[in-house]
């Protein structure tokens, strides 16, 4: 069982910053995929990035390629989402999710353990 708490939300201005961070339980961290995931209101849970359990292999969806990076850190259990040149189309609830497989895909249905969630919200 893996239990992730996010952190690192809040609001701020279109062009702005935020880091996400995504704290997980357990021993077996660097063994998972990691992704994150947003949803706006009215709208399906969608991928954000994903990095492998192996060699570090990020992928992004292409609304926020070039502008938000994914990290993670096995000694810290702990997953990052920078997140820059923010826009109002950013604004959503990010979840961090755990692939237990350690592919971190693009698809919701292949990760294992979800957090709570954490609100972003870019006003114009």
């Amino acid at each position: 069982q893996v239990q992730l708490v996010e952190t690192g939300g809040g609001l701020v201005q279109a062009g702005g910053s935020l880091r996400l961070s995504c704290a997980a339980s357990g021993r077996t961290f660097s063994s998972y995929g990691m992704g994150w995931f947003r949803q706006a209101p009215g709208k399906e849970r969608e991928f954000v990035a994903g990095i492998r359990r192996i060699g570090g292999f990020t992928t992004y969806a292409d609304t926020v390629k070039g502008r938000f990076t994914i990290s993670r850190d096995n000694a810290k259990n702990t997953v990052y989402l920078q997140m820059n040149s923010l826009t109002p189309e950013d604004t959503a609830v990010y979840y961090c999710a755990a692939d237990r497989w350690g592919v971190a895909g693009m698809m919701k249905g292949t990760y294992d353990y979800w957090g709570q969630g954490t609100q972003v919200t870019v006003s114009s």
